[in-house]
């Protein structure tokens, strides 16, 4: 019983004996107080870090869009080094074959223009914006304040595919073709050279040409979409109601040309069929042109140059005077012939004007291209054989060095026009449009590529200096690097 007893008071002395804290107790606190201050500084990272995460993904969009931005408004800007020392250079190393060249140039300028991606002058040219253009190189052209003296010849846009895409580019003048009555395809390839060390071409294209009906439907288009825009019908257009902009460009300070042509099977000889040719293009084509231009003097057409003569070409001008005045809209286009350079004998010069005059024709174009090669190869030039072999080729050769002709040729044309309006009262008149004693325009084409250039067939006696050639070589930026040489001509007192 004892053992019991004192086993009984060693378990009551146990159970009232002060407890101990447990060295368990306190580390098991401890912990639980760290697990909830990791668990808040660990929720605060994630925060932190989410922000962070957002703020880099903002970071790089806004980066990303600003070079994007910035690259964009680089690679469409006319003055961008790239569109004068990249883009030509390239076009000529990746394809050989100029004509190729012309065709991809072509699609690529009216695709980027569709995108809104193509070359343009700052700012853009738009209803707005286009006024805006400094008014320091504004030319009164067919009593039309056009924005500058610098155009674009017939041949880059045979179809008028792309006039808008050219007009960005900074031209005050665009023109357009040459369009044939009929289809045609002109003349078998290649027919299409460079000559790179005088930066120079020779083309026997032929007037490969969609057809008046083609054009037409082009244009057509076009000046349906911008009566759309604007909330009018096409002959509130064309009558200039509700806008005030050129009926052929659409644009303010524009003009837009048409050049027309004979088709190729159609007999030179047969004079009366030669002009249904151009009368018919002036009857499809006149309602979406500022002004008509005649070719009569391309050289990859057989027989068309005899029709410079004056009797036959008297009697074509004529014609095309007379449609053009029956164009139903209020302004009636005017009418130009492109002449040819190698017909630069003061008789040939003489039987022209004589032409211009009695048919009421509105001015000329000097000239066209060549097919002289004497003197297109500067002393100390040394061309490849392939370039040699090119000059060989027949067709006719545009560049820099023929601009000496143009000059002279635009200086002849001043001083013949001007002296035959003297007596224009008592030539026979043979348009119906009746005479007309205003001075005849003329606009200078061949072998200009800079301001200098410009100014010199400009102060002979050109409204406005065109080029071609020179845009191919020199890249979509030309247009705007000649007007900022004109504009340094002119501020050095050279004009």
């Amino acid at each position: 019983m004892a053992p019991s007893i004192l086993r009984a008071r060693c378990a009551l002395r146990s159970a009232l004996r002060p407890v101990k804290p447990s060295a368990f107790t306190p580390s098991t606190s401890r912990f639980g107080a760290r697990s909830s201050r990791r668990h808040a500084s660990s929720s605060s990272h994630s925060t932190d870090s989410l922000l962070l995460g957002r703020l880099r993904i903002a970071f790089w969009s806004a980066s990303i869009t600003a070079s994007l931005y910035v690259g964009y408004l680089y690679a469409t800007d006319t003055r961008a080094s790239v569109h004068r020392w990249i883009v030509p250079p390239l076009l000529r190393l990746v394809l050989p074959d100029a004509e190729d060249a012309h065709h991809v140039g072509t699609v690529a300028l009216k695709t980027l223009y569709q995108l809104g991606l193509n070359p343009r002058e700052r700012p853009e040219l738009s209803l707005v914006s286009a006024a805006k253009e400094p008014s320091d190189l504004a030319v009164s052209v067919f009593g039309t304040v056009v924005a500058n003296p610098i155009g674009i010849s017939a041949g880059l846009d045979k179809d008028a595919e792309i006039p808008d895409a050219l007009f960005d580019l900074g031209a005050g003048i665009v023109e357009v073709g040459g369009c044939t009555p009929r289809p045609q395809g002109g003349n078998p390839k290649p027919r299409v050279w460079r000559v790179p060390a005088v930066e120079g071409m020779i083309n026997r294209y032929g007037l490969n040409s969609r057809g008046a009906d083609a054009m037409a439907a082009t244009l057509r288009d076009r000046l349906r979409k911008f009566a759309r825009s604007l909330g009018l019908t096409e002959q509130q257009v064309l009558n200039g109601e509700g806008t005030e902009v050129p009926p052929g460009s659409l644009l303010p300070g524009r003009l837009l040309l048409v050049q027309i042509a004979k088709n190729k099977e159609t007999d030179e000889r047969d004079v009366e069929a030669v002009a249904k040719d151009y009368v018919y293009c002036v009857n499809r084509l006149a309602p979406y042109a500022d002004v008509l231009v005649v070719n009569v003097s391309s050289p990859n057409t057989p027989g068309l140059r005899d029709l410079q003569a004056t009797g036959p070409l008297t009697k074509i001008l004529s014609a095309v005077v007379d449609e053009a005045r029956k164009t139903a809209r209020k302004t009636k286009p005017k009418v130009m012939v492109k002449v040819s350079p190698d017909e630069d004998e003061d008789s040939q010069i003489e039987g022209i004007v004589q032409a211009v005059w009695m048919s009421g024709v509105d001015g000329v174009i000097v000239g066209n291209t060549t097919k002289r090669r004497q003197g297109l190869v500067p002393a100390g030039i040394k061309l490849t054989v392939k370039e040699q072999q090119a000059l060989t080729e027949q067709g006719g050769f545009s560049g820099p060095t023929m601009f000496d002709q143009t000059l002279y040729l635009v200086q002849r044309y001043r001083k013949l026009l001007d002296g035959h309006s003297l007596q224009a009262g008592t030539d026979e008149v043979t348009s119906n449009a009746g005479k007309s004693s205003d001075q005849k325009v003329i606009f200078a084409s061949g072998g200009i590529k800079d301001g200098q250039q410009a100014l010199k067939v400009l102060n002979a006696g050109a409204s406005v200096a065109m080029l071609y050639t020179g845009l191919v070589y020199g890249g979509s930026g030309t247009v705007t690097r000649m007007k900022g040489e004109l504009r340094k001509e002119i501020a050095d007192g050279k004009a």
